[in-house]
């Protein structure tokens, strides 16, 4: 558990995190870094060249890199434990998954956490469910907001993993209290949705996506709700959509 008693854990929904940005390497033209020279650097003895070379390594998909990185998954300073996590989430291997699962569980900063969570998400193994849907369940907004939309990469996974985690998306779609979480846990469980076979775990999702589409009061989760249902093409979904939109009410 996380306490949550410093102000530092509490980000505000309206924090910008310069590293949100991030652009998929396959998107960019070729990084403004010398890549030796960046791996150095990440065992500076200065944390302002240690938090520089992790930010490249954002940019920078190096396998090299990523036994330093998990070293500095510890650094005393959170700025490069921030930059690390990204880092790891764009240099994944299966290397690196427990490791950012203890500092998950350990770290006291919520920008960090936030950082793991995103990184976990994108390392699509089984063994992320247990953090992820726990970071859904427990953690601050800024947390809980990529805890949800990791989830999603688990339609990549064995079924197992997947129906593990539509229960703690549907309570999250349900019950968080802030809309933009809903509204990745109703694209998440659309994602995972397309991979499901048609049995009970489906229709209950199916049941929760049609629910926060009649009754949720932001606009913005009706749609996401609507458009996982859209992409599904579930015979309910579409026609309860239809319904709505005969009544106006969507």
């Amino acid at each position: 558990m996380h306490s949550n008693n410093s102000n530092l854990l509490d980000l505000d929904d309206t924090d910008i995190d310069p590293l949100d940005e991030i652009e998929p390497i396959d998107q960019q033209s070729p990084p403004p870094f010398d890549v030796e020279e960046m791996l150095a650097l990440l065992s500076a003895p200065e944390s302002g060249k240690r938090m520089m070379a992790a930010r490249a390594f954002c940019e920078i998909a190096d396998p090299r890199s990523i036994p330093l990185l998990i070293e500095l998954l510890k650094d005393v300073c959170p700025l490069v434990r921030v930059s690390v996590a990204y880092a790891l989430g764009r240099n994944t291997s299966t290397n690196v998954v427990q490791p950012l699962i203890d500092i998950y569980n350990s770290d006291w900063n919520g920008y960090v956490r936030k950082g793991v969570v995103w990184a976990l998400g994108n390392c699509c193994d089984s063994r992320c469910v247990d953090t992820l849907t726990h970071a859904l369940k427990t953690d601050i907004s800024a947390v809980r907001l990529w805890a949800a939309s990791g989830l999603a990469q688990l339609s990549k996974l064995r079924y197992e993993d997947m129906i593990k985690a539509i229960p703690p998306l549907i309570e999250s779609l349900r019950r968080d209290r802030v809309a933009a979480v809903r509204s990745n846990c109703a694209w998440s469980i659309g994602q995972i949705c397309r991979e499901l076979p048609s049995n009970v775990v489906y229709a209950t999702a199916i049941d929760a996506l049609i629910e926060s589409l009649v009754e949720d009061e932001d606009l913005g989760v009706k749609e996401d709700a609507k458009g996982a249902l859209l992409k599904l093409g579930d015979t309910r979904g579409i026609q309860m959509i239809e319904e709505l939109e005969l009544e106006g009410l969507i």
